[in-house]
This record gives structure tokens, C-alpha cells and sequence, in this order.
């Protein structure tokens, strides 16, 4: 097992291996259950964890609006980032749909078989190894998060099934429910990120400045753990509407993110630049988890949330 302290979450050691991963994520009894099959993943490697938790929302995508199941085996990302300069369109001909443009920041692009893409207001279901998809445009030049394959995806009238109806996509919450289930990956990241930090302390290497710093990292992921489950059993009793879903998986998101940046600076300042100089894998796996927890949008959704919470009643125990 693979948890912190207190193990608030229970975070299972999970193998890295994909098609065991995705076995574990179909099995998946409820939210909770894939949330921390995510975190697992996440404590022990983000890239794998980064394209579990894609194709765990896709899953969820194809349920909800009524797509086809996935195939046995295949791997499936979900692919809606836009840029000025990048975009996708789609056309209806008299052989059905199309996607013609540009899909950025497309991870799994050198893996996925399949891919849930955003065109306009609707989502489109494409299988990747049709030779007019072509990947590989603007590869990744940064050391965090390398081996997620996330290039630029180019797309050249490529056949496309429509996934629900127009505006169904963002319009459910569904959408807010995967939104938190990539905090549940940040949370898995940070619990491996504390490793040489609870090792030091068990060692009996460790002072008392060392422990009040586990003592910080234990709080904060305890929190962090704590709202994540709350999640979990709101997502599955299906209750709340889009913009309360929306609320919650703000302050999802906000808290986990407190609670890695807690992590890591409570952890360098404890252990100091060993770790970082001498452990090739906590190194990689926190340079990983600095850049997967910048898909936060930081005090632009601190922004959001706090315009939803004026206007919404205060929070109670």
C-alpha cells in the first residue's frame, strides 16, 4: 500500500503496466473507487497516471452521452484544449462527420488508439490510427511530464462519430466530476512526492523541525483527502446540478493543489537537494508533478469560485 500518514484516502499501490491499469479502471465500482485507483497510479508515476486518468474520463464521457463502449484494449484520451492558434471544426457531408485542424496539448498522441475530440459546441469520437490524423506537431521540450507524449494533433477531413448533442459536453456535471478526478491524480503525486520526507522520519534521521514539516505535509493532504471523498459521494448520488458540481470541483481542485505545493516545500526544505540530486526517480516524479498540477488555472479559478460562492449559501459543516 502506498499512502500517507494517516492513510485518509487509502491509496492502493497500483502496477504501471496500461493494460492493468485500465482493467482496474473498468472494475472500478464507483468514483471513489476510480479516484483512488487514480491516486495510486499518480504516487508512483504521473506520465501512466496522466493517461489513466484520460481515458477514465472518457469512460465516463461515453456513459453519460450515450456514446459506444470502448473497445477491449483500447486506450482513449480526451483532447478539447484550444488555442488561438489551434483549433478543430467539424463538417456533416453525405458520409457522415468530419474533423478538420488542429488539436494541441494532446497527450497520448504516440499511444492512444482513440480519442474524444472537441469541435465548436460537440465532442467527436475518432480512432487515432486513421492516416489522416497526423500527431507530432510541437513536441514537448520541457523534463516534467516527457513521456506523455503530448504533441499537436493535425486532423485532414478525419471520419469523427458525434458524442451527444451540441453543448453536451460542458454542459453536465460529468464535466466537473472529471475536473476533480484530475485533482485525485495531483493528490496521488504529492503522496509520492513526501516519500523521502516520511522516509527520513522513520529512519529515525529526522529532527523535530523535520517532523513538524510531515506533520504540515500529513494536514494538508488529510484535507486534501478529505474533500476528494466528499466528491466521490456527491458524484455518485447524482444530486447536484452543473454549476454546484462546478463549486465543488473548484474547491476540489483548490485544496489539492494547496496541498502538493505544501508537499513539495515542505519536503525540500526538510531533506534538502539529496533527494533531488541523488534519486533519479523522486526527481523526475517531482519535476512531473510541478507541471501536471499547472492545469490548475490557479487565482483565474480562485476568481471563479469565489464569484459562485458570493452568490451561493456559506459553507457548513
Amino acid at each position: 500500500m502506498i499512502a500517507h500518514p494517516s492513510a485518509v484516502l487509502e491509496v492502493h499501490s497500483v502496477p504501471v503496466g496500461l493494460s492493468e491499469v485500465l482493467d482496474d479502471l473498468a472494475a472500478a465500482p464507483d468514483t471513489l473507487g476510480t479516484w483512488r485507483t487514480l491516486a495510486g497510479i499518480g504516487a508512483r508515476d504521473l506520465v501512466a497516471a496522466r493517461l489513466a486518468e484520460a481515458h477514465a474520463d472518457a469512460l465516463g464521457i461515453l456513459r453519460q452521452l450515450g456514446g459506444e463502449p470502448p473497445a477491449p484494449g483500447s486506450l482513449w484520451g480526451v483532447w478539447a484544449a484550444r488555442t488561438q492558434d489551434a483549433v478543430v471544426t467539424a463538417e456533416h457531408g453525405a458520409e457522415g462527420w468530419t474533423l478538420h485542424g488542429a488539436s494541441p496539448w494532446s497527450s497520448g498522441s504516440d499511444r492512444c488508439t482513440d480519442a474524444l475530440v472537441a469541435a465548436g459546441d460537440r465532442l467527436f469520437a475518432v480512432r487515432l490510427g486513421d492516416p489522416s490524423v497526423v500527431p507530432g506537431e510541437d513536441p514537448w521540450r520541457g523534463l516534467g511530464m516527457a513521456g506523455a507524449g503530448t504533441t499537436t494533433v493535425r486532423f485532414h477531413a478525419t471520419p469523427a462519430r458525434p458524442v451527444g448533442g451540441p453543448g453536451d459536453y460542458l454542459d453536465r456535471p460529468g464535466f466537473w466530476w472529471g475536473a476533480a478526478g484530475v485533482a485525485a491524480v495531483w493528490f496521488g503525486g504529492a503522496v509520492g512526492a513526501a516519500t523521502p520526507l516520511r522516509d527520513r522520519i522513520r529512519s529515525g534521521r529526522g529532527d523535530a523541525h523535520d517532523a513538524a514539516h510531515l506533520g504540515t505535509v500529513d494536514a494538508a493532504l488529510g484535507a486534501a483527502a478529505a474533500v476528494l471523498r466528499e466528491a466521490a459521494a456527491a458524484a455518485d448520488a447524482g444530486r447536484e446540478d452543473t454549476d454546484t458540481a462546478r463549486r465543488r470541483a473548484l474547491v476540489v481542485r483548490a485544496t489539492v493543489e494547496h496541498a502538493v505545493e505544501t508537499t513539495l516545500r515542505s519536503t525540500g526544505r526538510a531533506t534538502g537537494p539529496t533527494p533531488l540530486a541523488r534519486d533519479a526517480r523522486h526527481a523526475r516524479h517531482v519535476a512531473d508533478l510541478e507541471v501536471y498540477v499547472r492545469q490548475s488555472h490557479a487565482e483565474r479559478d480562485l476568481a471563479t469560485l469565489g464569484g459562485l460562492a458570493a452568490t451561493a449559501p456559506a459553507v457548513s459543516l
